[in-house]
C-alpha cells in the first residue's frame, strides 16, 4: 500500500486521523508510531520485522556511542559497525550480488524493504552526529522508532537530522487549518502521480517499445522528455502526498523538490533535486573530504566523486553512477564557464539539453542502451517519422500542460499579482478544484486499479 490507493486514501488516512485526534496530545506520538506499525504490516509480516528490527539496532548503536563516547575504543568499535550494518543493508536489498544471502535467510527473490535507501541515509548521518557530539542519543524509544517509521516520510523521505525531526514532532499543531492545508498538499501530489506521471508513463513506454536503432530524434527527444517529466511528477508526486499527510498530523515537513527541471541554471537543478538528501550528501560527505583537500582541482574532482555517489545511491546501478558524474560534471564546467551574466532564457535551454541528455543515462536498463539512445537523440536517426508524429498528434497536450506544471510560473504570477481580488477568488475555487482532482484521481485509479507504478526503486 502506498499513498496513491484508494486503500490509503479512503482507509487508512481517514482512520489515522480519527485515532489521533481523538487520542490526548500525550498519548498521540505512540499513537502515530502504532500507527505506523500498522501501516509497515501491510507491506507484509517480513517488512515489519525488518524495519522494527532496524530501528532497534539502531537505537541500541546511537545509545552505546554517546554512553562510551571519548571513554574508551568501544565507541568507535560501535560506531563502525552500526554504519556499516546501515550501509550493507542497503546493498544487500538493492544489488543482485546478494541475491544468495537473502535467500539463506529466508526473503523472497524480490522482497524489497520500502524506503530503505532512505532509512539508512537518516541511521547514518544520527550516528555520525552523536559520535562527532552533535547530539545525544534519545533514550525515548518511541520518539526514536518513530524517527525511521513515520508513515508519512517512509516511502519517499524527506531526509531529515534527528534533531529536526524532533523539533517538528515537538511543535505540531492540532487545528483544523492543518489539516485543510494536508489535504491540499497531498491531493495535489496525488494529481501529480495519478494524472501526470502515470499518462507521461505511457508515452514513454511507447518510445521505449521501438528499436533505439531505428528511432527518429524526434521520438528520441518525446520519449526521453517524458521519462524525465513521469521521474520528477512520480518522486515529487510521493513526497508532496507524504508532506500532506504529515501537515495532517500537525507535522510541518520541508519540501523535497523545488521546480529542477526547467532551472535557468545546472547548479540549481542540482539544488533543486530531492534537496534533503543533496543537502545530506554535502553535510556528510562532501564537507569531510573538503577539510582534508585544499587543492581547486582536488576539490572538482572530490565534488564530481559525491554526485557519482548520489547518482549511485538512486538506482545502485552503473547508470545512475553516470548520471550522477555527468550532472556533477557538467555544474563543475558552468560554474568555470558562467562568469558572466546570462539570461535566464538562455539558462533554461541548456539546462534543459543536459537534464534530458542525463536522462537518457538514468532511464538506460544498460549503459550501451543510455548511449545508443543519446545518439539517436543526437540524430543517428531519421529527423522525424509517422510514429513521432503520432506521438506528438496524441500526447502534445498534457506534455504542454505538464511542463507548464512543472515550472513555478503559476506560483510566481499569484505572488506577483499583487491583486487581493485574484487570491481571494483563487482561495475561494481552490476547494472546488481540490476536490474535483480527487474525483479525478479516484476514478482513474478505480479503472486502472491502484496507482502502484514507482518508475525508480527508493
Amino acid at each position: 500500500m502506498i499513498y496513491s490507493s484508494l486503500l490509503f486514501i479512503y482507509g487508512f488516512l481517514p482512520l489515522s486521523l480519527l485515532v489521533y485526534y481523538l487520542m490526548p496530545r500525550k498519548a498521540q506520538t505512540p499513537a502515530l508510531l502504532a500507527m505506523s506499525v500498522i501501516f509497515c504490516g501491510l507491506f507484509g509480516l517480513r517488512y515489519l520485522v525488518f524495519v522494527s528490527a532496524y530501528a532497534l539496532i539502531n537505537y541500541g548503536a546511537a545509545g552505546l556511542i554517546s554512553r562510551y563516547r571519548g571513554k574508551n575504543e568501544m565507541a568507535s568499535a560501535v560506531f563502525a559497525i552500526g554504519v556499516s550494518f546501515d550501509i550493507i543493508s542497503v546493498f544487500v536489498f538493492r544489488t543482485e550480488l546478494f541475491s544468495p544471502l537473502r535467500s539463506a535467510f529466508g526473503f523472497p527473490e524480490r522482497f524489497f524493504p520500502i524506503g530503505i535507501s532512505f532509512m539508512a541515509l537518516s541511521a547514518i548521518g544520527t550516528l555520525i552526529d552523536i559520535y562527532s557530539g552533535k547530539e545525544e542519543a534519545d533514550s525515548d524509544i518511541v520518539r526514536f522508532s518513530l524517527y525511521f517509521l513515520f508513515f508519512p516520510r517512509l516511502i519517499m523521505g524527506p531526509v531529515l537530522r534527528y534533531r529536526s525531526f524532533v523539533k517538528v514532532l515537538e511543535s505540531r499543531r492540532s487545528e483544523l487549518d492543518e489539516i485543510g492545508v494536508g489535504l491540499t498538499i497531498f491531493v495535489k501530489g496525488l494529481s501529480k502521480k495519478v494524472i501526470a506521471a502515470d499518462t507521461l508513463y505511457i508515452l514513454y513506454e511507447a518510445v521505449r517499445s521501438t528499436d533505439v536503432q531505428d528511432m527518429s530524434i524526434l521520438t528520441a527527444w518525446l520519449g526521453i522528455i517524458a521519462y524525465m517529466l513521469c521521474l520528477y511528477f512520480t518522486l515529487s508526486g510521493l513526497s508532496d502526498m507524504g508532506i500532506g499527510a504529515g501537515y495532517c498530523f500537525g507535522m510541518r515537513m520541508p519540501q523535497s523538490f523545488n521546480y529542477p527541471l526547467f532551472s535557468s541554471r545546472i547548479r540549481y537543478f542540482g539544488a533543486g533535486w530531492h534537496i534533503q538528501t543533496v543537502q545530506w550528501m554535502r553535510r556528510y560527505v562532501t564537507k569531510p573530504l573538503y577539510s582534508h583537500f585544499n587543492g581547486r582541482i582536488v576539490r572538482r574532482l572530490l565534488f564530481i566523486c559525491v554526485w557519482a555517489i548520489f547518482g549511485f545511491w538512486y538506482t545502485f546501478s552503473l547508470n545512475g553512477l553516470m548520471w550522477g558524474v555527468f550532472i556533477g560534471t557538467a555544474i563543475t564546467i558552468e560554474s568555470r564557464i558562467n562568469r558572466g551574466k546570462i539570461i535566464d532564457s538562455t539558462g533554461i535551454i541548456y539546462t534543459g539539453i543536459v537534464v534530458m541528455m542525463s536522462g537518457a543515462l538514468l532511464s538506460g536498463e544498460d549503459a550501451v542502451y543510455s548511449f545508443r539512445y543519446l545518439l539517436a537523440m543526437a540524430g543517428s536517426g531519421s529527423i522525424a517519422d509517422k510514429f513521432s508524429f503520432y506521438l506528438v498528434k496524441s500526447y502534445i497536450v498534457i506534455l504542454l500542460i505538464c511542463m507548464y506544471a512543472s515550472t513555478n510560473l503559476f506560483r510566481n504570477m499569484m505572488v506577483r499579482s499583487g491583486k487581493n481580488r485574484i487570491r481571494i477568488a483563487f482561495a475561494a475555487i481552490s476547494p472546488l478544484v481540490v476536490l474535483a482532482a480527487l474525483i479525478l484521481c479516484t476514478a482513474l485509479m478505480m479503472y486502472s486499479g491502484d496507482s502502484g507504478m514507482i518508475l525508480m526503486k527508493l
